[in-house]
């Protein structure tokens, strides 16, 4: 599909990883582009889903909105993850089958995947068993959309596609301790830790945990190649392929901000899914897909962004 004259709405575009697509999109040379904001447009009434069709009357539509949160937001708020993102999710769907849009990039989670999925995670492995249990009512949320998807390819003919992108970083993340992931969680803590002249940190779980990590301006070029250049159903994972776990993550962080005190842990918190690494050879066999920024070049662009943040200088 070539994207570049096409009506083009992104939900959740103002947001991380969809402010990351528009501009992947401008790069492009793609111009009308139609971002709903939620003060305007809330995707969680079928109302503000409807308005935004009628508005925005989009050939191609990427859904990338979406409630997200590290462990400890998903503790707190497992209804509410669970509800805002299903609904979110169920009704865009069914507007964009209903418009008739051309072509659906629904973007999903690794949450979704079973808690102890074999290393890497393939996606045919999507099925064989039940979420890590901290994030389990998100995932299964978006999960449900990629049943969504296939059934309205099934039934309507719909050209919907459904990625798994693993977890995300880089600037303009969400650096809020009560509700970040790992990475902008971490840095806050070690840049903060460092400038204070604090002896030490204290991390959650135990560091023995592994993730794989995607710099988001390397997602967002993954998920327009495969908006131009795959139409099918099966899901496919968007990652780096790279395995770290997240003791070594803290040393590597910790380095980068300059905190050189202890890092003690905490294991009456929870590690969260054991191992989290991705088969991505799909996304290269069906859209040439390859994530080019190294974590450590990622970590420290990131950690230079959050530096230059006015609420990063308020702090201690």
């Amino acid at each position: 599909m070539d994207l570049l004259n096409k009506r083009i709405c992104v939900t959740g575009g103002a947001g991380f990883l969809g402010s990351f697509i528009v501009e992947e999109l401008q790069r492009r040379g793609c111009r009308d582009i139609f971002v709903p904001r939620r003060r305007d447009y809330d995707l969680t009434t079928e109302s503000g889903v409807r308005r935004m069709f009628d508005d925005a009357r989009p050939e191609v539509l990427f859904h990338a909105a979406a409630l997200v949160g590290g462990i400890g937001a998903n503790r707190e708020n497992p209804g509410r993850f669970f509800y805002e993102n299903m609904v979110m999710g169920v009704n865009v769907i069914e507007y964009a089958r209903r418009s008739e849009v051309e072509k659906t990039v629904v973007v999903g989670t690794t949450c979704a995947y079973p808690k102890y999925t074999p290393v890497p995670f393939r996606e045919e492995a999507l099925w064989d068993g039940y979420p890590e249990e901290t994030n389990a009512p998100y995932g299964i949320a978006k999960r449900a959309l990629l049943v969504q998807c296939q059934a309205y390819r099934q039934q309507y003919g719909m050209n919907a596609i459904y990625l798994i992108p693993v977890n995300l970083y880089g600037p303009r993340d969400n650096f809020d301790p009560r509700t970040s992931h790992v990475i902008p969680a971490l840095i806050r803590k070690c840049a903060e830790a460092a400038r204070a002249g604090a002896a030490e940190i204290v991390c959650w779980g135990d560091g023995s945990a592994t993730r794989e990590f995607l710099y988001v301006a390397d997602a967002a070029e993954a998920v327009v190649a495969a908006a131009s250049r795959y139409d099918d159903g099966a899901p496919v994972n968007i990652g780096s392929g790279q395995e770290i776990s997240v003791r070594d993550l803290v040393a590597v962080i910790a380095r980068l901000c300059g905190f050189q005190g202890n890092v003690a842990w905490d294991s009456f918190k929870p590690n969260g899914q054991p191992r989290r690494c991705l088969d991505t050879t799909r996304a290269e066999s069906c859209f040439g897909f390859r994530a080019r920024t190294a974590l450590l070049n990622g970590l420290k662009s990131t950690i230079e962004w959050y530096a230059q943040q006015p609420c990063s200088a308020a702090r201690p």
